[in-house]
């Protein structure tokens, strides 16, 4: 417990140290152009104008009044938003070498994450080589040992659509679950399965963190210098921490014994702990590439199915396409399921799945930040090293300059001759970088 007098002594020093890092900040940008700046108060920028849910159309509505590009000011941190996919493709695309970097998140990341999850890392030779891994067992080569998971699920999900049809968003969550829980540590799982519900608790804990503003110190990464007895958000953190390495521990721990007495499924766990990669990391990078993927997965597909059923009930006239073409693949009134085999004569079908992340992308619907790690020049903008960018994904797949009737639910849009490309034609699952949600959506689509 400490005094009085050195929480005063303490706190005018924290005090000090803010402005100092404020004032630096505001001198830094100073010789350099940045995109129109929404207007905010000062300290905390447009921290609080940023809502906790629907944050698509927030950013929309902006993207709408400010053209391609706009920035906001996060606490101590200047975001640029990208309006537009050619603004996109130029920087994070053509430019990811220098703007792929992650900044600094020292809650989330630091203390929440043991400095271990994937997606949060600066672009550094362990991001590297944690990507290599996942890339390897993720390739399209490997993906077929997890086709037969996806198929089981499938024909489970359309069972409990007929069973109980007014619970399709419990039986959307209980597919979604299961397929990520196959695919990484090879069991299935069920809605009422406590270890899976704690499970699934501590990753809506981290995206609850996630989001800009809600946490002091990552809008203020200079607050991560003060003494850890004045750190009144670490407590929370680290019990977040715990939380999460006790799950993931004991899901591997399960894998583990099941592998030792040869019942164990393979699947992404069996492959990653037989890497020679694996010997060289700790027991907290260990767990947070399981962490990782279950994040990457856990809500893509949920959310992806929620999507193409609200936009049948909208838009109606494309499920008799749909239908029609599903009738001549697999017999009228379904003979038989579709299987992976009929996917090249099935490309409505897979027009219809990328309608369905485009139309409202609920996934990333700010994008993800990523961090200029150099100053750069584009058109008439200079930006300097430390800007975090990213993808407006809302306003973008609604734009009219990028989509023809965007509001609408039209796969027509995607019958381009790339149905089978998954990811091309929006920008659900972002630029730059592949991340493990790319390689998950390419499994399951």
């Amino acid at each position: 417990m400490i005094s009085q007098k050195a929480l005063f002594v303490s706190l005018i020093g924290l005090a000090t140290v803010l402005a100092l890092w404020l004032l630096r900040a505001s001198r830094r940008d100073k010789g350099f152009k940045l995109p129109p700046q929404v207007p905010g108060i000062p300290v905390f920028g447009n921290t609080f104008q940023i809502p906790a849910l629907q944050q698509g159309p927030w950013a929309k509505k902006l993207a709408e009044k400010y053209g391609e590009m706009f920035t906001c000011k996060f606490g101590g941190s200047t975001w640029v938003f990208l309006n537009s996919s050619r603004v996109v493709n130029d920087l994070l695309e053509r430019r990811a070498a220098i703007y792929s970097s992650r900044p600094p998140f020292p809650m989330t990341q630091g203390i929440m994450s043991g400095d271990s999850r994937i997606v949060l890392m600066p672009y550094n030779e362990r991001w590297r080589m944690l990507r290599k891994i996942m890339h390897q067992i993720l390739s399209s080569r490997q993906q077929d040992i997890f086709k037969p998971f996806q198929d089981l699920e499938s024909k489970n999900l359309c069972w409990d659509y007929l069973q109980t049809p007014s619970r399709w968003w419990s039986a959307n969550a209980r597919y979604a679950n299961s397929v990520i829980m196959s695919v990484v540590f090879g069991r299935r799982s069920t809605l009422d399965d406590p270890d899976v519900v704690e499970l699934f608790e501590t990753l809506e804990l981290f995206l609850e963190n996630q989001q800009p503003g809600v946490n002091i110190v990552d809008a203020f990464p200079v607050l991560e210098k003060i003494p850890r007895v004045l750190q009144w958000w670490r407590p929370r953190g680290e019990r977040v921490f715990h939380k999460t390495a006790k799950v993931y521990k004991r899901e591997i721990a399960k894998m583990e014994e099941q592998m030792a007495n040869g019942t164990q499924r393979e699947c992404f766990g069996t492959d990653f702990l037989n890497t020679e990669e694996v010997k060289t990391m700790t027991e907290v990078q260990k767990l947070f590439v399981f962490g990782t993927l279950m994040e990457a997965g856990s809500d893509t597909s949920r959310v992806t199915l929620g999507q193409i059923i609200a936009g049948a009930a909208t838009y109606p006239d494309w499920v008799i396409r749909a239908r029609a073409q599903l009738d001549e693949v697999c017999g009228s009134n379904a003979e038989r399921l579709p299987v992976w085999e009929d996917r090249e004569r099935l490309n409505y079908i897979s027009a219809v799945v990328k309608e369905g992340f485009r139309w409202r992308p609920n996934i990333a619907e700010i994008g993800a930040p990523t961090m200029l790690i150099k100053d750069d020049k584009y058109e008439d903008y200079h930006f300097p090293a430390g800007t975090i960018f990213t993808w407006n994904a809302w306003a973008i797949a609604l734009s009219p300059e990028e989509y023809d009737r965007p509001e609408e639910f039209w796969p027509e849009r995607f019958l381009d001759g790339n149905e089978e490309n998954a990811l091309k034609g929006h920008w659900a699952f972002g630029p730059g970088k592949l991340s493990p949600s790319r390689h998950e959506t390419l499994a399951g689509e």
